[in-house]
């Protein structure tokens, strides 16, 4: 009942197959093979507008190769430490103007300067906020749903809950927190799998889900970064303050295979995307480069002069759009995230801001709750794009059945947020009340969250049509 069989399922492993050698690909073109690395990650570990619809289409002066070069390491002092743009001019006078992909993931997740890899970004004193951050309901009526729909699938045992890009450990704190209080998924059944690269996140999440009761950071290399991983290995492991045993791995493919629920909330919008612009001469990208004009320290956006590879492999001949951002990174979580749930069962559900096909240009900066320029003082503020739902669930393809993308204020009154609204404020006083009404309306408000966020599931296939709770006909 949970899959595909006979050829269906041979095609979406061709599909999987294909999409990860895409990103190889896409690797190996624009990364050199040999001599000295930057140490730019190449692994995903999230928000000033910036419109490219005004881009000339005069591309580059003919000097720069669509084919990444050999990669110097720049001449500095020891003991100096580059910062995210000199890394990124560096490239650039190497190798020529990196694509937006490349850009996302030097300013993102380089290991020494990468915004997410050495400090704490959410909340007030960070960059943005997230729902968790709001609100405790969030987290509340997620675990819910989560008891929920595993008493659907049957009750399974051992059950996994995987939790992508988790933050502060907020969402996974209070989703343990609720399922330990309902008693219906005994904490001897449950584990608890972050998905995690940033050494800085993980001593976070460790502090909020275990008070800090960890033992010594043995799993760190020299350099505070996870040790190379067996696959299946966590670099980490603690036991939460429920007494559900809580694992650490930099990549979902280490996670262990079982059923499982898995969330990703605000993850896949943090994923580098490529970008490209329709011109009178085909599809171009769109390369990040050097503005000489506006002085040494100033980056700028450029068209490529020609059809770059990923052009070739990224765009669908029915494309209508004239501004496209595609995340293949994405594609390949999704994927296997499909894989699992068909083979080993379970369920997935992503939470982000995002639309269905229809948006052009959405990449963006936030840095202390307000836009920034993307290309201003990389590595300082956070970079993202909007989730396409609509190419998440081609790439998904027949393996699962998939729901929505429904919005996040909708999924959560179905849910019963105002029913629990109710419940905390016959308990609070004054300014938890105002705290509470106040939480309530960003996440549910279409003006503020509650439209913006959508919420995307992926379960077995099922012969009773049935359908997740949270998740109209």
């Amino acid at each position: 009942m949970r899959g595909i069989i006979g050829n269906g399922q041979d095609q979406q492993g061709i599909m999987m197959k294909n999409m990860k050698t895409v990103c190889n690909i896409l690797s190996v073109i624009f990364h050199s093979q040999s001599g000295p690395s930057l140490g730019i990650a190449t692994l995903p570990s999230h928000r000033s507008t910036c419109c490219l619809s005004s881009l000339t289409r005069n591309g580059f002066d003919g000097k720069h190769s669509h084919v990444r070069c050999l990669y110097t390491t720049p001449n500095v002092s020891k003991g100096e430490r580059l910062s995210t743009l000199d890394i990124i001019k560096t490239r650039i006078n190497a190798a020529g103007p990196l694509t937006v992909s490349e850009f996302m993931t030097a300013v993102l997740t380089n290991p020494n300067t990468g915004y997410y890899m050495k400090k704490d970004v959410f909340g007030k004193q960070g960059d943005f906020i997230t729902s968790p951050e709001i609100s405790q309901m969030f987290g509340e009526l997620l675990a819910v749903w989560i008891v929920h729909e595993w008493s659907q699938l049957g009750s399974p045992t051992p059950f996994q809950l995987v939790e992508l890009g988790p933050g502060r450990g907020t969402l996974a704190d209070d989703i343990l927190r609720v399922i330990h209080r309902l008693k219906l998924l005994p904490k001897e059944d449950l584990s608890l799998h972050l998905v995690e690269i940033s050494p800085k996140m993980s001593e976070l999440q460790a502090d909020k889900l275990t008070s800090g009761a960890t033992g010594p950071d043995e799993d760190m290399n020299v350099n505070g970064q996870p040790h190379q991983q067996d696959r299946g290995s966590p670099y980490r492991s603690a036991c939460s303050k429920t007494g559900v045993p809580v694992h650490w791995y930099d990549t979902l493919s280490k996670v262990p295979r079982g059923c499982s629920c898995f969330i990703a909330h605000e993850f896949l919008d943090a994923l580098p995307i490529h970008k490209f612009q329709r011109t009178p001469s085909g599809w171009r990208e769109v390369l990040v480069n050097i503005d000489e004009s506006d002085g040494p320290d100033e980056l700028c956006f450029v068209l490529s002069a020609a059809a770059t590879p990923a052009t070739t492999v990224l765009i669908r001949e029915d494309e209508k759009r004239d501004h496209l951002e595609v995340s293949p990174q994405s594609g390949v979580v999704v994927q296997e995230l499909a894989d699992r749930i068909n083979t080993d069962g379970g369920m997935s559900l992503v939470i982000d801001y995002g639309h269905s096909g229809e948006k052009e240009d959405t990449l963006r900066a936030f840095k202390e709750h307000k836009l920034h320029n993307v290309l201003k003082e990389p590595g300082t503020a956070d970079v993202t794009a909007d989730v396409d739902f609509s190419y998440l669930q081609k790439t998904a393809g027949n393996l699962v059945s998939s729901f929505g993308p429904v919005p996040q204020g909708q999924f959560l009154q179905m849910m019963g947020i105002q029913t629990r609204l109710a419940m905390l404020l016959r308990q609070a006083d004054h300014k938890q009340q105002t705290d509470l009404v106040s939480g309530f309306k960003m996440l549910v408000d279409p003006s503020q969250m509650g439209e913006r966020f959508k919420m995307w599931a992926m379960f077995p296939h099922r012969k009773d049509n049935y359908r997740p709770a949270g998740f109209p006909p």
